[in-house]
C-alpha cells in the first residue's frame, strides 16, 4: 500500500497521462477503495490542483490546466532531476529563460530539504560550464512550435534559408529535435510533397497556428535519425568486406557485402566535402551509386586535381 504523499504523486500522474479516468478504474489502479480517492481528490484540490469531477454513468476525474501553478510534489530524484533542467536551462542555446530558469532554481532550492541541497551543491561544483555553442532560439518561438506539434496544428512563418532568402512557410510540425549545437522543427511540407527540416533560429516573427491536420509516420522511423543523417551516401567499394571493416569503423559507416570482391558503404551525406576527402583517402577504386550531388562534388574535385598536375607538368 502507498503512503498518502506517494500515492497522491501517483494519482496526479495518472490523471496527465490520459483525459478522463472512470472513478472506479482509478481507484482499482491505485488499490485503493473509491471512498479514499475521493478524499485524495480533495486534498490535490485544496493544494491547488485543477480536477474536475463529473457524477453519473460516464463520471470519473480529469485533470483541467489552471489560470495559475498550484504547489508541486516532486519526490527526491524528480526535484534532482529540475534543478538539473533549469541549471541548463540558465546557460543554454533558449534566448529569453536564463533569469527566470536561475530565478525558478534559487525558489527550488529554498523548499529543498537539506540532504537534497547538498546533493544540487555537490553537482553544482562538479559540473563545469562549457562555452555555448551554436545560435540561441527565442524561448516564444520554441513554446509556440512545440504546441503546434504537440496539438497537431498547421504552422506558417517565415524563413531564411542558408543562402539568405527569406520565404514564406506553412507546414504541419510533427517535433522538434536538438542535437546539441542547434534547434530543428521537422514538417511536412505539402507545397513539396516532401519532409522538411527547418532551423529553429531562422524562424523569422512569431509563427502562426492554423487548422488541424492528420499526422504522417515520421521520416526514417526517427525524427533524431532524420534530421542527423537527412540524406545517405551509398558507395560500391571494389574491396571485399571483410577488408575494408578493418579500415571503417562502424560509427562512420554500414559495410553490406555485395560478393567476395565488392561491398557497399551506407553513410551520412550531410558533410559531402569531407566525404570527397575521405573516399580519396581510402585509396580503393569506387563508384558513386547516391547521391548524385557526392558525384558532382567528385567531379569538380577531379578536374581541379587534373589542373594542378598538369600545371606540374608544364616546362
Amino acid at each position: 500500500m502507498l503512503t498518502s504523499s506517494s500515492r497522491l504523486l501517483r494519482v496526479l500522474s495518472l490523471l496527465q497521462t490520459r483525459s478522463h479516468w472512470a472513478g472506479q478504474e482509478l481507484a482499482e489502479r491505485l488499490e485503493v477503495n473509491p471512498r479514499t480517492l475521493r478524499r485524495d481528490i480533495d486534498r490535490l484540490r485544496q493544494l491547488g490542483y485543477p480536477i474536475h469531477a463529473s457524477s453519473g454513468v460516464a463520471g470519473g476525474y480529469a485533470f483541467r490546466a489552471g489560470q495559475a501553478l498550484p504547489p508541486l510534489l516532486l519526490d527526491d530524484e524528480e526535484a534532482l532531476a529540475v534543478a538539473i533542467a533549469l541549471q541548463i536551462a540558465a546557460a543554454g542555446t533558449v534566448s529569453g529563460v536564463e533569469e527566470s530558469s536561475l530565478r525558478a532554481l534559487v525558489k527550488l532550492g529554498q523548499v529543498m530539504p537539506a540532504r537534497l541541497r547538498r546533493r544540487i551543491e555537490a553537482l553544482r561544483a562538479a559540473i563545469l560550464p562549457i562555452q555555448r555553442m551554436g545560435p540561441t532560439v527565442d524561448a516564444n518561438v520554441l513554446a509556440t512550435l512545440s504546441a503546434a506539434c504537440r496539438d497537431q496544428l498547421q504552422l506558417g512563418f517565415a524563413y531564411r534559408d542558408g543562402k539568405n532568402r527569406s520565404t514564406q512557410r506553412n507546414v504541419e510540425p510533427h517535433g522538434l529535435v536538438h542535437n546539441g549545437t542547434r534547434w530543428y522543427l521537422v514538417a511536412w511540407d505539402p507545397a513539396r510533397d516532401d519532409w522538411r527540416t527547418f532551423r529553429i533560429d531562422r524562424v523569422e516573427g512569431e509563427p502562426k497556428t492554423g487548422t488541424h491536420f492528420a499526422p504522417r509516420p515520421p521520416p526514417a522511423g526517427d525524427l533524431r535519425a532524420f534530421v542527423e543523417h537527412p540524406e545517405q551516401a551509398r558507395v560500391l567499394l571494389h574491396q571485399p568486406r571483410e577488408v575494408m571493416v578493418q579500415r571503417i569503423p562502424p560509427s562512420a559507416a554500414v559495410l553490406e557485402a555485395v560478393d567476395e570482391q565488392r561491398c557497399i558503404m551506407v553513410c551520412g551525406a550531410n558533410q559531402l566535402d569531407s566525404l570527397v576527402y575521405w573516399l580519396m583517402a581510402l585509396d580503393v577504386d569506387f563508384d558513386v551509386i547516391e547521391p548524385p550531388m557526392l558525384k558532382e562534388r567528385l567531379r569538380v574535385a577531379s578536374e581541379r586535381l587534373a589542373r594542378s598536375l598538369s600545371r606540374l607538368a608544364a616546362p
